[in-house]
């Protein structure tokens, strides 16, 4: 029996092609997904699932091998082409069709991978299916179809595509901007000129971008697109102090993640968006709720809650995120890793909705205002960032660390992803990684030198 815990993971599946993902393994994973799923019929006819792609080399072979074992489960496809992860979920909401989008999302050239979704963009994660899909692979237990098989079809969604996001988000009456775009060689490259340029034949906006790596390029000649690594974003903000920009934006390789960058080149917290789009959002739905992950920092719950929302807290991950979402109705969620979920794109998750956010905040303001200036009010907290330590008993360490912070006075112990500690002006919240002997820390104060203080105590203790 064949062993994919490396493979197939608790949101979706990746691998290195083509030693851990091929186009066989694809190929059963496709089966597995109509069964387990029971796709082959709707509405009296066959299922139809729809199938997008992201630049790398090896994607229309495993795209190719995917629709084949779709097809032979008496299933049809539909196959976008290229496209971003937010464009395969726009098309799986507005079609109202399972998908498969082909990605590795951030990492390194030699990976490949599959996030998969039910109708109307939902996900597929490991209590959703993609356990049982799993299952079936490794036990080559994909049982035999004896209807007809299914069709392929092509269909191009990028316009539709660009059109729905202008619709949510009206930047045309905004004040001239410039703004400076890094794709990373990934698929911002695609999305950017269609939505904010007049590729897709949409009328053009006020902005002047400059490009940087737009050409679609999955061995990443310039350097990975992974905007979360502050390494790959020198460019960018290099680019914006040259050309006098506004403002800059980055995206990773799929582009479902977009990270700013101001005036200054100065990069812009994930929470410091994640607040400023629930304002906005709330405005738009007064009194709803909004999701955070617990290491948003805590500025994210009072914008929440001083705007007349109800704050959510969740685990970290897109399965819980979108999970919770739907339990409460909640209008918008946010997570510090740049993954930003809206309710009127199907509870998904887009880099480019955060963008057009960020660019209709300030394209609102009088000329000369800056973007730093605009998202003040939203940074209360000093925050470490997300540091990784190589710890081999996670959890001896995170029980000792309660032990000595969480009696003190005045403190909050939640337990709900790891262990936060909550202080009157200062979090920490320390997780174990899934995959790796790693301890996860996040820390915040209101004083910076309460921060820094807290985070060596914290990382010393993790290290002895």
């Amino acid at each position: 029996m064949r062993n994919l815990d490396q493979v197939i993971k608790a949101y979706d599946v990746r691998g290195v092609y083509p030693d851990q993902l091929d186009g066989d393994l694809c190929y059963a994973i496709g089966a597995a997904f109509v069964s387990i799923l029971k796709l082959a019929e709707r509405d009296g006819g066959p299922g139809t699932v729809v199938i997008g792609h992201d630049m790398r080399p090896s994607g229309p072979e495993l795209v190719a091998a995917f629709a084949n074992g779709v097809m032979d489960q008496g299933c049809d496809v539909i196959q976008i082409g290229l496209a971003s992860t937010d464009g395969l979920y726009f098309a799986s909401g507005s079609l109202n069709l399972p998908g498969a989008m082909f990605t590795a999302s951030h990492n390194p050239a030699q990976y490949n991978g599959i996030k998969l979704c039910r109708p109307g963009a939902a996900p597929v994660g490991q209590d959703s299916g993609l356990r049982a899909i799993k299952e079936m692979v490794e036990q080559e237990a994909v049982p035999a179809f004896d209807g007809p098989r299914g069709q392929v079809s092509d269909q191009s969604v990028l316009a539709d595509y660009a059109k729905y996001m202008r619709q949510l988000v009206d930047i045309s009456q905004s004040r001239r901007l410039k703004v400076v775009v890094d794709a990373g060689n990934g698929m911002g490259g695609y999305t950017v000129p269609a939505v904010l340029e007049s590729a897709a034949g949409l009328p053009a906006l006020p902005l002047d971008i400059t490009p940087m790596y737009f050409e679609l390029d999955g061995t990443f000649p310039n350097h990975e697109a992974n905007p979360i690594d502050p390494s790959t974003l020198v460019d960018l903000q290099a680019k914006v102090i040259e050309v006098g920009a506004d403002l800059g934006l980055a995206f990773d390789g799929d582009a479902d993640r977009c990270f700013v960058v101001d005036e200054r080149g100065e990069l812009v917290s994930p929470s410091t968006l994640t607040a400023l789009i629930a304002e906005r959002e709330l405005k738009k739905a007064p009194g709803s709720s909004v999701i955070r992950n617990l290491i948003t920092s805590r500025a994210v719950e009072e914008v929440i809650l001083e705007n007349g929302g109800i704050p959510v807290r969740t685990r970290v991950g897109h399965s819980f995120i979108k999970a919770t979402m739907a339990q409460t109705n909640a209008v918008f969620g946010g997570e510090h890793s740049g993954h930003f979920y809206f309710r009127d794109f199907w509870r998904a998750d887009s880099g480019m909705l955060a963008a057009l956010h960020t660019l209709a905040v300030l394209g609102q303001t009088p000329e000369g205002t800056s973007l730093s200036s605009v998202l003040a009010p939203y940074i209360r907290y000093s925050m470490s960032g997300e540091i990784n330590t190589e710890v081999e008993d996670q959890a001896a360490v995170t029980a000792q660390i309660k032990a000595e912070y969480g009696t003190r006075p005045g403190i909050t112990v939640d337990e709900l992803d790891g262990l936060t500690i909550l202080g009157d002006d200062w979090t920490f919240n320390i997780r174990p990684s899934n995959t790796e002997p790693l301890l996860r820390l996040n820390v915040e104060a209101k004083d910076p030198a309460r921060m820094a203080s807290l985070r060596d105590e914290l990382l010393a203790r993790m290290r002895k």
